[in-house]
Order: structure tokens, then C-alpha cells, then sequence
């Protein structure tokens, strides 16, 4: 029997023996793997800066990058790891053995140079940076060649996908109405990543201009948005999270959080890739029911409606021909909806959903802090509703256009983080 016994536990042991080497081996290439997200996805942003990428296409392109590096790496688990469904590319034709890092290269890079091909140049002497690290190890050049083709086919995939050619609308006329020419509207049909339905998240009208409603946020703005009532905090909340044309756009912002609570919380390489695309495939499909709203209502913006407010039909308001809006400008297309209140929305709910919790600490610093000043919050909802108030504190929308941009993207961020990227295939 002690024989018997004595086998048993040899023959286990011997089961479970695993090389030190490889152990080592794959902790590097997940630590390689963790860096080589981050440097990637640092360039998107700076490209999207570089660029003075529209809000839209900055979402659409964090998009297409993190979704091409997670296909990339879902593609070649397996082994002991267990894969889940794709994004966009399914892994026919992953490699046997590759390198992590080498593939999340050569993924992001096949995105980046077609989204961005002015920058070549910056993309092209990361890679070179990354190959001369990398040297010889075992499947870096597999590694490369799978995120070309995963990266390429990524392109592909979005190539008709409604973010061109670039649609103008004409100015409009008359109460309520957004007056100027806005452009970038083609976007209301921009395909969804994750999304069965970009239609379910369109906004309700607006209230009625002769509402009480209307009057009651009518009254609201006019004193929480006016230029000429000095709210030191206020304008330092609209600032911090206004994030105009040379910045990485508020789905910049949300995607470089999702960076830093995934350091901060030690979020393991095959987690953070995950987390990272549903982040910014929420993101992306956000838009279209935002841009959607704005070309169905063409909303006029708080400043034109208070100037004009004895043509809107309501007696409760009145009108402030001098009435300036703290951010300083109208706006550049209709308010209704927030398409801020919207993305924050979208990504602070796959947060809260991803690690189970809404109540994450974390300290942020953006594009647009007023003297360089990171901001501290409780919890990720305490940050959405902090950006989405911002734009009644600015006076570029009114808070029921705020509650709507929540509220559409809320039900995006619920979709994703309920449906995308959550099937387990198994060890091939």
C-alpha cells in the first residue's frame, strides 16, 4: 500500500512539474505584454491630440486599436489559458508560439498607420524601438506577423463603417433650433462594435419650449452657466473637463482612467486587454445614438435660447440679449444630447461593472486640468456625473440634456459589460 501510494504521489508531482525557465518565461512576456498596451495606446492618444481629432473619430479610433490588440492576444490563448469570443477578427491562423508583446505591436502598429498616416513616422520608430528590445526571443517575428494581420483586418472591418465621407449640416431657423452649419453628423450612423441596436440609446425630445420643464432648466442655466456670475470652481469643473480639438477627447480621458486603475489594481495583462477594449468599444458605440439625437432634435444651445427667449413662446423665461455662457463659446453642434455626459456615462458603467464595483478610488490628471491640478474622486460615477454637470457649469447645455447623455450612456456601458466579450471558448 505505502508503494502504491509513493507511486501516486511521484507520478502527480511529475504531472505537475513545470519548467522554472517557462515559468519565467511567460511572466516576462506578460510583463512585456502590459507594456506594450500601454506604449500603444499613449500614441493613440498623442495621435489623436496630434491630429485635433473630433470627439467621434478620437472614440472610434481608441476603438479600433484596443479591440485589435485584444483579438490578437485572445487569438493566440490557449494551452492552459482559456480564449473568449472575438471582438472583430477570430483567431483562424493564430500561431502556435508567439510573443505577447510582438503581437500587440504589430496589431496596434497596422492600426495607427492607416488611422493616422501623417504620424508614420512616430509609429514606425516605436516598432523598430520595440524589435531591437525584443531581439531573438521565441515568436517575435509569428508575433508580429499575426498582429499585422489581426490589425490589418480590424481596418478592413471599419473601413464602411459610417465614419465618412463627412456629412455637413446646413444652418437652421427658428425657436429652438441650433442655428449654425455643423459638420461630422454622418456619425449618427456610425456601426456599433459591441451594440446590437444604436437606435435603443437615442435620446427622448427635449421638453416642450413651453414647458414648465424647459422654463425650470431655462432658469437654471441662466445662472449656473452666465459668464458674468464669478464661480471659481465651477469654471475650473467645466475646464478640467471640456477637452477640445488638440486634446485626447473625453473618451481619451476615460480610457487613460481605465489605465490607471488597472495599474493601480495590478490587473493582470489578459484582464487589462479585456477591460480595455470594452472600455472603448462602449466608448465608440456611444456615438452614434448621441450624433443621432443631435440631427433629430437640432436642440438650440443655451446661449441662443436665452438671447432669444422672447421667441420661444413660454412666459416663464425671459430674455438676456448680453447673456454669455461661462465656457466662452456656443458650441459646435446641437445640445441635445450631451455627447460628454454621454461617454462618461458609457465608460464609468464598464468600470463599475468590470471590477464589481462603483466605489474605486483614484486620482486623475487631463488634457485639460487648469494649472496642471489632478482631481480626486470616490468612485467612478462620482467622475461621470462631475463631467457631465460641467457642461450646464460651462453653459453649454441644459441639465435635462445632461440627464439624457447619462442615461444613453449608461444603457451603452450596461450592453457591453452584459454581453461583449464573455463567452469562454477553452484550452484549444
Amino acid at each position: 500500500m505505502k508503494r502504491i501510494l509513493t507511486f501516486i504521489v511521484g507520478f502527480v508531482t511529475g504531472c505537475m512539474h513545470v519548467d522554472p525557465a517557462h515559468i519565467d518565461d511567460e511572466e516576462a512576456q506578460l510583463r512585456g505584454g502590459t507594456s506594450a498596451l500601454r506604449v500603444w495606446n499613449d500614441l493613440a492618444l498623442d495621435a489623436v491630440r496630434t491630429a485635433r481629432a473630433s470627439d467621434a473619430d478620437a472614440a472610434r479610433a481608441y476603438a479600433m486599436v484596443n479591440v485589435a490588440m485584444f483579438d490578437v492576444v485572445n487569438g493566440l490563448l490557449g494551452r492552459g489559458h482559456v480564449r473568449r469570443e472575438s471582438a472583430l477578427v477570430p483567431p483562424v491562423g493564430a500561431p502556435a508560439v508567439a510573443n505577447f508583446a510582438a503581437a500587440v505591436d504589430g496589431a496596434a502598429y497596422a492600426v495607427l498607420t492607416v488611422l493616422f498616416p501623417d504620424q508614420a513616422a512616430r509609429f514606425d520608430a516605436q516598432i523598430a524601438a520595440d524589435k531591437r528590445a525584443l531581439g531573438q526571443r521565441a515568436g517575435v517575428a509569428a508575433g508580429l506577423t499575426w498582429g499585422n494581420s489581426v490589425g490589418t483586418k480590424v481596418v478592413d472591418a471599419r473601413t464602411n463603417d459610417g465614419a465618412r465621407p463627412v456629412e455637413t449640416v446646413p444652418p437652421g431657423s427658428g425657436p429652438g433650433i441650433f442655428r449654425a452649419a455643423w459638420s461630422n453628423a454622418q456619425f449618427r450612423n456610425l456601426a456599433p462594435f459591441a451594440i446590437a441596436d444604436a437606435g435603443a440609446f437615442v435620446s427622448p425630445p427635449p421638453p416642450a419650449l413651453t414647458s414648465a420643464e424647459y422654463a425650470a432648466a431655462f432658469a437654471e442655466i441662466k445662472i449656473v452657466g452666465n459668464a458674468a456670475v464669478p464661480d471659481p470652481e465651477a469654471l475650473a469643473r467645466f475646464q478640467f473637463w471640456n477637452l477640445p480639438a488638440g486634446t485626447d477627447q473625453p473618451a481619451g480621458e476615460w480610457l487613460k482612467i481605465a489605465l490607471e486603475v488597472s495599474e493601480a489594481r495590478h490587473v493582470q495583462f489578459f484582464d487589462e486587454v479585456r477591460l480595455l477594449a470594452l472600455v472603448t468599444m462602449a466608448l465608440s458605440d456611444v456615438v452614434a445614438p448621441t450624433f443621432s439625437s443631435k440631427f433629430v432634435y437640432a436642440h438650440w444651445r443655451p446661449a441662443t435660447a436665452i438671447n432669444e427667449a422672447d421667441t420661444d413662446g413660454n412666459p416663464l423665461t425671459d430674455a438676456d440679449p448680453t447673456w454669455k455662457p461661462r465656457a466662452g463659446g456656443i458650441g459646435a453642434n446641437p445640445q441635445h444630447t450631451s455627447g460628454h455626459s454621454a461617454f462618461s456615462a458609457a465608460a464609468a458603467t464598464v468600470l463599475a461593472g468590470f471590477f464589481g464595483r462603483d466605489d474605486i478610488a483614484f486620482t486623475h490628471l487631463n488634457d485639460g486640468a487648469p494649472n496642471g491640478m489632478p482631481r480626486p474622486y470616490t468612485s467612478f460615477s462620482a467622475a461621470m456625473f462631475e463631467a457631465g454637470r460641467s457642461r450646464v457649469e460651462g453653459g453649454l447645455h441644459f441639465e435635462f440634456s445632461n440627464q439624457a447623455g447619462l442615461a444613453a450612456g449608461r444603457g451603452v456601458g450596461t450592453e457591453v459589460i452584459a454581453t461583449a466579450l464573455l463567452r469562454k471558448i477553452g484550452p484549444r
